[in-house]
């Protein structure tokens, strides 16, 4: 990360991430937001107060300013309720990137370049440090699809990808409206979140183009191809 300008800004809002011999899962998923507020300095403030009970590892400023606020080794409290593949506790086994955005509340804008090029190399050095596969670089919308957007529809997935970080699917033969909730749940969505929810967590991520929560033609398409590209990057893992 020698690239990066990193700041320290120790939060308080942290814990232990438990005893691995107990069963609290190692560090396997990356998990993205935006900060939905009117400005940077009130999200870091607000994640570094006690009283706010939140906070995440990176805050990314739009002009590439990495904020350090919790060890990775820790459990920050950034997903809240949340699912993925059979899992709740997405803090325990999560590294969580803010990135300096209004959001949808607050006048939602595209990521700036130079934000995106510093998440790109704090990313991939994240990545390099621990056993997170691509299919669980995720944004906060995928893990609680009933509650948030972010990082929402602007945010250049593809482009990570690229960059070998996520996956970004070609479509694949459509496998019909009657197998989307199984095909979403196989990837790690919630099963039991109402499938229109789940619908435009997928679409804000793999469809950006067109967020309707509708599982069409296109969509559906999609997803199978993601499971396609998910079924052959788990095989080349093994």
């Amino acid at each position: 990360m020698s690239g990066l300008d990193i700041r320290e800004r120790p939060s308080p809002n942290h814990d232990s991430r438990g005893d691995i011999i107990a069963g609290t899962p190692r560090i396997d998923m990356l998990v993205l937001h935006y900060t939905g507020m009117r400005s940077g300095e009130a999200a870091l403030a607000r994640m570094c107060d006690p009283a706010a009970k939140v906070s995440a590892h990176y805050m990314i400023d739009e002009d590439g300013t990495v904020h350090a606020l919790v060890p990775e080794g820790m459990r920050a409290w950034h997903a809240g309720i949340s699912y993925w593949a059979g899992a709740r506790n997405i803090n325990a086994c999560s590294i969580g990137i803010e990135l300096v955005n209004p959001g949808h509340e607050f006048g939602y804008r595209a990521f700036p370049d130079s934000q995106i090029g510093a998440l790109t190399e704090l990313a991939s050095g994240i990545l390099a440090r621990h056993a997170i596969p691509a299919w669980r670089v995720l944004g906060h919308s995928d893990v609680a699809p009933m509650r948030k957007d972010d990082p929402g529809e602007l945010f250049p997935w593809a482009e990570l990808a690229g960059q070998g970080i996520g996956l970004w699917p070609i479509k694949g033969d459509d496998p019909g409206e009657g197998k989307m909730t199984a095909l979403l749940a196989r990837f790690g969505y919630d099963p039991e979140a109402p499938l229109e929810k789940v619908v435009t967590a997928f679409q804000r991520h793999f469809r950006p183009s067109c967020v309707d929560g509708m599982a069409d033609a296109e969509t559906r398409a999609l997803l199978a191809g993601l499971i396609a590209l998910y079924d052959v990057k788990k095989e080349d893992a093994r």
